[in-house]
């Protein structure tokens, strides 16, 4: 039985400069200084705030409940017996997500004239409503597939949008590809392995580069950007940028990840070869010579709750 709520949301910019500057007037210098304007920071963080507390009022009144940072999002364990709560923008609850196991997530979309808000179909104003039909057990929701890469010392990390499998820096990444019986040695900046809910973001631009160069030298049709459901039990892979050399080839480049199905890569990298998620530079599994991972469907799904409009 659910009897506790997990509100998650990030640093303001505002909180984010003051950090870096040590204090508020010397951030509002070094913005008004670069031709910046500050009021915007302080407008967005008032919104933001505004927004948070009166979430917090609402929830004060039905359950108890725990705020936690963005940062510490890699270190909480979370339990069967909370619901949580994501106020921010999208890309947190892609963020938090991987963290969560199978409890409903109820996105809060704190400053809609800011955030478009796909993930974050609720405001403070209605989330109660949502929140009241996941007490009751009772509610819709959207169940998104996940990618997992799992290296072989048993370390692993999920993807609600896409993994990143390369250099940590801008070298060349060298691997060796293994895929449904073939083999391939390849250097290239990098792999993308989108999930349904990633495929129109980092993944399609991907393909409007292709399609730009395509139709810049043959004038052909456009290419067609995948847009997967986010439940489909498929992941799409892409090479990023390969290099066809004695030594590297460019035949095994893109694919779909069935169920059931795994990519392999072994790291030929002797340093800085990493494995993110989601944009998450931070937070990385090593990835450097020798290094073997397994990529694939997760068995777990993020559970997104619904609004019933």
């Amino acid at each position: 039985m659910i009897d506790q709520a997990i509100v998650i949301h990030d640093k303001t910019r505002l909180e984010q400069l003051i950090e870096r500057f040590n204090s508020k007037a010397q951030a509002k210098f070094y913005i008004e200084r670069s031709g910046g304007n500050f009021y915007t920071y302080e407008e967005e963080h008032q919104a933001f705030y505004q927004s948070l507390d009166q979430v917090i009022r609402t929830l004060g009144n039905r359950l108890r409940y725990k705020r936690i940072l963005r940062e510490y999002l890699p270190s909480f364990i979370f339990a069967s017996n909370q619901v949580i709560l994501i106020l921010g923008q999208d890309g947190l609850v892609a963020n938090a997500a991987k963290y969560v196991d199978t409890q409903p997530i109820i996105g809060i979309n704190p400053d809609p004239l800011r955030y478009d808000g796909v993930l974050l179909p609720f405001t403070p104003g209605n989330f109660l409503t949502g929140l009241t039909q996941v007490l009751d057990n009772d509610f819709s929701a959207s169940y998104v597939t996940m990618a997992e890469a799992r290296l072989k010392d048993g370390q692993s990390l999920l993807a609600f949008n896409d993994l990143f499998i390369g250099p940590a820096t801008h070298r060349s990444a060298r691997y060796e590809l293994r895929f449904r019986g073939q083999t391939e040695i390849q250097s290239s900046s990098g792999i993308i392995v989108s999930t349904g809910a990633g495929s129109t973001g980092w993944l399609s631009s991907v393909f409007n580069m292709a399609q730009s160069v395509s139709h810049m030298i043959s004038g052909s049709q456009p290419i067609q950007s995948p847009a997967l459901p986010w439940n489909t039990r498929e992941l799409i892979f892409v090479v990023r940028e390969p290099f066809l050399s004695r030594h590297s080839a460019i035949s095994l480049t893109a694919g779909k990840i069935a169920s059931g199905e795994m990519l392999e890569i072994e790291s030929r990298m002797p340093h800085q070869g990493v494995i993110f998620s989601d944009g998450i530079e931070s937070d990385f599994l090593r990835f450097d010579s020798g290094a073997i991972t397994q990529i694939g469907i997760s068995d777990r799904q993020a559970c997104l709750v619904k609004t019933t409009d």
